[in-house]
């Protein structure tokens, strides 16, 4: 069975830029009521990356470990974790309290977190404000590696084990208790440059990729096929996850969401996630107006 054969799951993010806890909490538990909808997830950035600085922003995986208690069926997880903002040995033992508070239902969620490639770079500021050095593309890119290598060992080996990577060095690395999930929790790893595809191939269940059902996505689709095929793994093993923004106030919305779903779903994608700006819409209006009829669309396809 091939990524294209599998069936479509629908989520719904509430970035958290300018949002409250009571907003966010409404969305989650809300969603949680609606069938169509099986997995949620968060943003994970310090501070808003447009406009006034001193914006609302809440920590992404302190909320999660919230909504997750407040939740019981929904998937749940942040696309995509920065690994840039918190050491791994740290985020893996984060994630797993998250994955037991949840009760098995966190889908990690994983990128490079940004790097020094321009003076216009939105992550600049952030990371200048708490103190995080800003690297290379490529070490931002070697680090991600690393950090998925102590990560998924964090969460399965049965006693504690040294780690000696390029700049972490660990003793006695212990995760207890470790995730629900067996192995481990499913690794979403979101970005599209060649060098993070050879990382989705070597330990993502999911990848995201960050832009629409283009060209350009059908291109990197086959470089992830090439670098599977050098592993000797499966391609059709990694589900293709894309997500996209829906303004709820616009009336054409509905619409060009359901026809870039449509799109996504003939490039292969099967995890799609819906990031709403609801302005005063709720997540049940994005199932009714927006998932459904995807839903019976792709059916008939």
């Amino acid at each position: 069975m091939t990524a294209h054969d599998r069936r479509l799951s629908f989520g719904i993010k509430t970035s958290q830029m300018g949002l409250t806890y009571g907003e966010i909490q409404r969305v989650w538990r809300e969603a949680d009521q609606i069938p169509v909808f099986e997995h949620a997830w968060l943003w994970d950035h310090m501070v808003p990356l447009r406009g006034d600085i001193t914006g609302a922003a809440l920590e992404a995986w302190t909320l999660l470990a919230a909504l997750a208690a407040q939740t019981v069926r929904l998937r749940l997880g942040v696309i995509v974790t920065s690994n840039r903002l918190r050491p791994p040995a740290l985020l893996a033992k984060m994630a797993a309290t998250v994955d037991v508070i949840a009760g098995g239902r966190l889908e990690f969620g994983i990128g490079a977190g940004g790097s020094r490639v321009a003076v216009a770079n939105p992550v600049v500021r952030e990371f200048e404000a708490y103190g995080v050095p800003l690297v290379s593309p490529g070490e931002a890119v070697r680090d991600l590696a690393q950090s998925c290598s102590l990560i998924r060992q964090m969460w399965t080996r049965d006693e504690p084990f040294d780690f000696h990577g390029h700049s972490i060095h660990l003793k006695n690395a212990v995760c207890e208790p470790r995730p629900v999930q067996k192995p481990h929790p499913p690794i979403l790893i979101g970005g599209a440059g060649d060098r993070v595809l050879r990382i989705v191939a070597e330990h993502a269940d999911i990848w995201n990729y960050p832009g629409p059902p283009s060209a350009e996505f059908r291109r990197k689709d086959q470089v992830l096929a090439e670098h599977c095929a050098a592993i000797g793994r499966d391609p059709g093993e990694i589900l293709r996850s894309m997500q996209t923004v829906v303004r709820c106030d616009d009336p054409q919305a509905p619409a060009a969401t359901r026809a870039l779903l449509l799109e996504m779903i003939d490039a292969g994608v099967t995890h799609l996630v819906i990031a709403p700006v609801l302005a005063g819409r709720s997540p049940q209006w994005l199932a009714d107006q927006i998932i459904e009829p995807v839903l019976e669309e792709a059916a008939q396809r």
